[in-house]
């Protein structure tokens, strides 16, 4: 495996996209869970080639704790490292972002499929119950079918009762 790709997870699930799509975009995910990665990267992307130590002045956290967060997302392929004499410089690579926000769509295309077929599938059951209850079968309609049911009664407890 070359340097910034995401190693897949034991266990993932197939079916939705490729294998490999989806580890890469279960990796972006798992490192943009954190609120602090997300500050990085979005301070990396306003300045490209910034250094763990300039990006640690930024933070109230440790520069070890900064370079932790910033191997997690360079594991997740989100960050490259360039180093340039003893320092190490961090750019952004959207590439693996696009990944992720495109499993996102594959996802959400198929559920859009699932619930059209659902509405049609419930659309004809309703014309069903519609036209079977019209066909004068002699039976009463259900109240369900179209119209609210009226509002219950109270009775009154008369004086005489009491």
């Amino acid at each position: 495996m070359s340097r910034g790709e995401a190693e897949p997870r034991p266990g993932a699930r197939g079916g939705l996209s490729s294998g490999e799509a989806e580890d890469r975009a279960g990796a972006v995910f798992g490192a943009l869970s954190d609120p602090t990665r997300r500050a990085l990267l979005a301070a990396i992307a306003a300045h490209p080639a910034t250094t763990a130590t300039e990006l640690a002045t930024q933070l109230p956290i440790s520069r070890q704790a900064v370079l932790k967060h910033l191997n997690a997302l360079a594991e997740a392929g989100l960050l490259d490292r360039t180093r340039s004499g003893r320092e190490v410089r961090y750019r952004f690579t959207p590439a693996p972002l696009s990944d992720a926000v495109d499993w996102m769509t594959a996802v959400g295309a198929e559920w859009d499929e699932r619930l059209a077929v659902l509405r049609k599938q419930l659309g004809a059951g309703r014309r069903q119950a519609t036209s079977a209850g019209s066909r004068g079968t002699g039976r009463p309609t259900p109240r369900s079918a179209g119209r609210p049911a009226p509002p219950p009664t109270r009775r009154r407890s008369s004086p005489e009762a009491g």
